[in-house]
């Protein structure tokens, strides 16, 4: 018998601490979770899901305006009710926190509703008692973080922005990284007048330049309005609003304003201060190869670790965490490269592998291929929103080392395109593919002149 109370105790049951949890149990180790706010984590919370299901919500204002060009004719203006998207979208992550539950009991996996704190390497405090545990697994992600500056204390942050009162007929965004591109097209699309501001000269900062110069003129056309280099100077109440005075001189009334300027390690009260544990320069945790952290027997996966902040990346580092710990073959490191995303903004962003910037770094010679369109349904539809397909090919190898779109679905597009890439494809193996017509996909596999070296 183990000297400890369990072989793992998870600190968080988001995405990946509950892969981890049940993963780990299913090879007959003893394993307990500790979670102090919902099951699901950021993702199923306030991230991925709430957010993909408001942007369905937006997109109908395009469609609205599209059906008319193929014979629609609508009985009257279509109306938008915040109430209703806000209470579905609450009965809806309730429903996923009831199959969190289920599958952590199924497991029989011990769920703790306690935030844990770590004594020191082998034991935590949780609920009022203290346990022992072989191994801890710190999962806890990522808090929304807010600037310093007069009258910060108004804005609401990504994590209160679902869950509105009152819908915002102005609505601002401070921030220039995904999150802020994909609420400021969200409220946009769902009627607000939409103001982004950000400090930067472009946003989307690590993205291909071309894609993000194509996103901003998109997002342009579609109503959002954008203040690149400046940013907010003071906030101040007024009757009922808020009057917002940037840098640049320029004063704006607005509903409420989200400052979306990115997340850090929710490890504050966590205890792991006093075990001296080793930091990256970004204060998230320094982990090896096996997830260890500077104390062996304290584990982190996930955005706590400075890795990709992505639900599909914490949930893969869970298992190979497992396999590395409780497994008797463990993996080779997990592969970084050639992760796709997407940016669930108006139109979507897809991407995958290199951005032509970067491939200009790496590689001697590069070709690049794009198509900057107009996509078959807005010949009837009237709308002037386009297309961006891209490749970025290594002349030396022939490897299609990159691949982007900016358009409707093309996270969906591209999550195919990126088993090619990451499976070391020749652009000679694209042009042999036969395409599906018509769709906006077989671009992919139809660019044949290159657009620049």
């Amino acid at each position: 018998m183990s000297q400890y109370d369990y072989d793992l105790f998870v600190i968080g049951a988001g995405s990946g601490g509950v892969r981890a949890a049940r993963t780990a149990a299913a090879t007959g180790a003893r394993v307990a979770v500790a979670e102090d706010r919902y099951l699901g984590g950021t993702c199923v919370n306030v991230g991925c899901v709430p957010k993909k299901l408001y942007s369905y919500a937006a997109h109908f204002h395009d469609a609205f305006d599209d059906s008319a060009g193929f014979g629609w004719t609508l009985p009257e203006a279509p109306r938008f009710d915040w109430a209703t998207l806000r209470d579905n979208k609450i009965s809806e992550i309730k429903r996923l926190n009831g199959i969190y539950g289920r599958l952590l009991e199924g497991a029989n996996v011990t769920l703790i509703n306690a935030r844990a704190k770590v004594l020191d390497d082998h034991h935590v405090e949780v609920g009022g008692d203290t346990v022992s545990a072989e191994k801890i697994l710190v999962a806890v992600g990522g808090w929304p973080w807010v600037p310093d500056f007069p009258g910060n204390e108004h804005v609401i942050d990504s994590n209160r922005v679902f869950d509105l009162d009152t819908f915002p007929e102005r609505f601002l965004v401070l921030g220039g990284g995904y999150i802020a591109v994909e609420f400021a097209s969200i409220f946009n699309g769902l009627g607000s007048e939409t103001h982004l501001v950000y400090r930067g000269e472009l946003f989307l900062r690590g993205f291909d330049r071309e894609v993000r110069e194509f996103t901003r003129d998109e997002m342009a056309k579609k109503g959002v309005k954008l203040h690149f280099e400046t940013n907010i100077e003071c906030i101040e109440p007024t009757h009922d609003a808020y009057r917002v005075t940037l840098t640049s001189g320029e004063t704006l009334e607005v509903d409420a304003v989200l400052a979306a300027t990115g997340r850090k390690p929710h490890l504050q009260g966590l205890g792991l201060d006093r075990l001296d544990i080793a930091l990256n320069d970004d204060g998230t945790l320094k982990v090896n190869d096996r997830y260890e952290t500077s104390v062996p027997s304290i584990l982190a996966l996930g955005d706590v670790t400075g890795g990709p902040e992505l639900t599909p990346v914490a949930l893969a580092e869970a298992m190979h965490m497992v396999q590395h710990h409780f497994s008797d073959a463990p993996p080779r490191p997990l592969d970084y490269h050639n992760i796709a995303t997407a940016v669930f903004c108006h139109p979507n962003i897809g991407t995958v592998g290199l951005s032509e910037e970067e491939a200009r770094e790496q590689y001697a010679e590069i070709r690049v291929y794009s198509a900057d369109f107009r996509p078959m349904k807005h010949t009837l539809s009237g709308s002037d929103e386009r297309c961006l397909m891209k490749l970025i090919v290594d002349d030396a190898s022939d490897r299609v080392v990159g691949a982007h779109m900016v358009g409707e679905e093309a996270g969906e597009v591209i999550q195919g395109i990126a088993i090619a890439v990451r499976a070391g494809l020749s652009k000679s193996d694209f042009d042999a593919t036969v395409g599906i017509h018509p769709t906006g996909a077989e671009e992919f596999v139809t660019m044949r002149s290159v657009t620049r070296r």
